[in-house]
């Protein structure tokens, strides 16, 4: 059995945040899916990235190949609401996650998925109908319903692997 992992990087990094108040250990987490599900095909690292990227966020981006990732960037492009007068910054990567989950789709038996957002909803119907397994990890407060109702049992909660993947600081 193979599979392979996509992470919508941000919001990974907010379901750990904001969701569970620890951060995960990536590495320990392509590890305990490996151990778990099957051996790794790919594993991808989605990503905004800063221009220029402060330093931190370059150690961590120099670190993810280390430790098994493709690291796909896209540049963080700050977003001007003129109704409120609010600015955002984005770099919406969801297309590139579906896109790789299809154009890869015959490396891998199981995709999983490490994000909450319901917008890929038809990607994992999709494979699902062309007979692939999808596994999503998330957090209860950050998972789409519409994604949990889709996941049904290939559901994993983050809460629930802190002692596996809790990085140690």
């Amino acid at each position: 059995m193979s599979i392979s992992v996509f992470v919508d990087g941000a919001n990974f990094f907010f379901m750990q945040k904001k969701g569970l108040n620890w951060f995960a250990d990536p590495k320990k987490l392509l590890s305990y899916l490996e151990k778990t599900y099957g051996d790794i095909a790919d594993a991808f690292y989605y990503i905004g990235k800063d221009a220029p990227p402060d330093s931190r966020q370059q150690g961590f981006l120099d670190a993810l190949p280390d430790m098994g990732f493709s690291v796909v960037t896209k540049q963080i492009k700050t977003i001007y609401d003129p109704e409120t007068g609010e600015t955002k910054k984005k770099a919406n990567l969801d297309i590139e996650i579906v896109l790789d989950m299809f154009n890869t789709i015959d490396l891998y038996d199981t995709a999983v998925l490490v994000s909450g957002d319901g917008d890929f909803d038809r990607a994992l119907q999709l494979l699902k109908a062309r007979g692939k397994k999808f596994i999503v990890v998330s957090t209860k407060k950050f998972i789409a319903g519409e994604l949990r109702a889709t996941a049904g049992s290939h559901y994993i909660d983050l809460s629930d692997l802190e002692a596996e993947i809790k990085k140690q600081n």
